[in-house]
């Protein structure tokens, strides 16, 4: 069984973790089929958002203890260096935006893969869980780096020590998603917005990307500055003339990613 499901449906591409035996925890084999799907998303130009979902019952519970536990498993560092670190690379740097669809538990990686997509929902009855303190572990997959810049340092520092589980709902109070859907129409209205962006103007989506990215290191003089770039590449691309000429028009506009 591939422990990654891919499929393209239109402009949108859909991968799906799938190892629902195991709740999606991650080995080396599926972190590599993983990468390899995001970097094929990159090349691919009919694709212009992407869905990511989790199998079954669960979105993704992070690492599989028994690979680690393995006598011949991969090393901790291995594991952060060669499989989580280019996944998150490859999230953040893919210029096209990535909805995390969390339809149940992410948990360790897995809740901080879902947070370094660009747009995150879930599921009412999904929870995060910030769960190494609960094997003696820090959190990696961008934890650090993502979760105190979201919520704040004492909230951040509170769930990855405590490894508090926290519900959709209280995701959504504490700002570390977009929005929460009922059970029951969870996937209908996540495929809606992964739709959507499949629609929008695709380089402008990827400056904006970049744009966030930079901004989580850059000072205001450095990123008024990159803004003034960015917004002159927009502003050299098919979709704003489109956007523009729809406005006047005052039609929609019929953006086609380039």
């Amino acid at each position: 069984m591939d422990s990654i499901l891919f499929e393209k449906i239109g402009n949108l591409a859909k991968i799906t973790l799938n190892r629902p035996n195991v709740f999606n925890s991650i080995n080396q084999e599926m972190a590599f089929a993983f990468q390899d799907r995001l970097k094929e998303c990159g090349e691919d130009d009919t694709i212009r958002a992407v869905y990511l979902i989790g199998e079954g019952k669960a979105f993704c519970a992070g690492q599989d203890l028994q690979e680690i536990i393995a006598e011949d498993g991969p090393s901790l560092p291995n594991i952060v260096e060669k499989h989580y670190n280019p996944i998150i690379e490859l999230i953040r740097n893919l210029e096209k935006p990535i909805l995390g669809a969390v339809n149940g538990v992410a948990a360790g990686a897995g809740a901080n893969i879902a947070l370094a997509c660009d747009i995150v929902v879930a599921k009412e009855s999904a929870s995060f869980i910030q769960a190494f303190s609960k094997i003696g572990l820090i959190p990696d997959s961008g934890g650090t780096y993502f979760l105190p810049r979201m919520i704040g340092f004492q909230k951040a520092a509170a769930l990855m020590m405590l490894g508090d589980k926290i519900m959709a709902s209280e995701a959504d109070a504490l700002g570390m998603i977009y929005k929460y859907f009922p059970d029951t129409s969870f996937e209908e209205e996540s495929w809606k917005i992964a739709e959507k962006l499949a629609k929008m103007p695709t380089k402008g989506l990827a400056l904006t990307k970049k744009a966030l990215n930079y901004s989580l290191v850059n000072d205001l003089t450095k990123q008024l500055a990159m803004e003034g770039e960015f917004q002159s590449m927009a502003g050299m691309t098919k979709d704003y003339q489109e956007g523009v000429q729809a406005f006047l028009e005052k039609r929609k506009p019929n953006f086609t990613g380039e």
